[in-house]
């Protein structure tokens, strides 16, 4: 059930990341980082069973891009 409800905030934090990283001016390494780096990270941190890690990364993340599109 929670690697559940980690997909679906994945992929809405992230297609919500993906369309701010097109509409601001940010540097190549702001963008790597959001797009290869930190999906990267927390699908590792799944995988390796660091759930209750990765999840409140993941709301922090969402919080944080919910305010900056506000």
């Amino acid at each position: 059930m929670m690697t559940l409800l980690f997909i679906i905030l994945f992929f809405y934090i992230f297609g919500k990341l993906a369309g701010f990283a097109f509409r601001a001016t940010w540097s190549i390494m702001k963008v790597v980082f959001f797009f290869i780096f930190l999906p990267f990270a927390l699908v590792s941190l799944v995988l390796g069973g660091l759930l209750y890690v990765a999840l409140p990364i993941l709301v922090f993340i969402g919080i944080i891009s919910l305010l900056a599109n506000a």
